[in-house]
């Protein structure tokens, strides 16, 4: 899966330093358990994995948020978050979205 393209966003508005929230919905919550991120790569050449970018923006101080719905659908009850992660849900989102300032981009 190329899946590159929203940590290099995050890690450029970091760079820039704004406040950044990445929020991972539907099957995408799947990297925040740990280990499921270690084998998902995000380029053809298979040399950055989805981890790598994890670990880079949690450095940059990007927040990271696992839905709440989307891990009661898909993550087994035995399996662990990575360290770090925050839970939200779609309210959450969307308060957060509609406040004076924000913006959200949407992969």
């Amino acid at each position: 899966m190329l899946a590159a393209a929203p940590f290099v966003y995050a890690l450029t508005a970091r760079a820039m330093e704004v406040e950044v929230q990445m929020h991972f919905t539907s099957s995408a919550v799947r990297w925040l358990v740990a280990g499921v991120a270690d084998a998902a790569f995000t380029d053809q050449g298979r040399t950055k994995t989805v981890r790598d970018f994890i670990v880079e923006a949690r450095q940059a101080g990007v927040a990271l948020y696992a839905c709440s719905m989307a891990l009661a659908e898909h993550r087994h009850s035995d399996e662990q978050l990575i360290d770090g992660v925050k839970m939200a849900g779609a309210a959450t989102v969307i308060g957060a979205s509609v406040e004076d300032g924000v913006r959200t981009l949407v992969f």
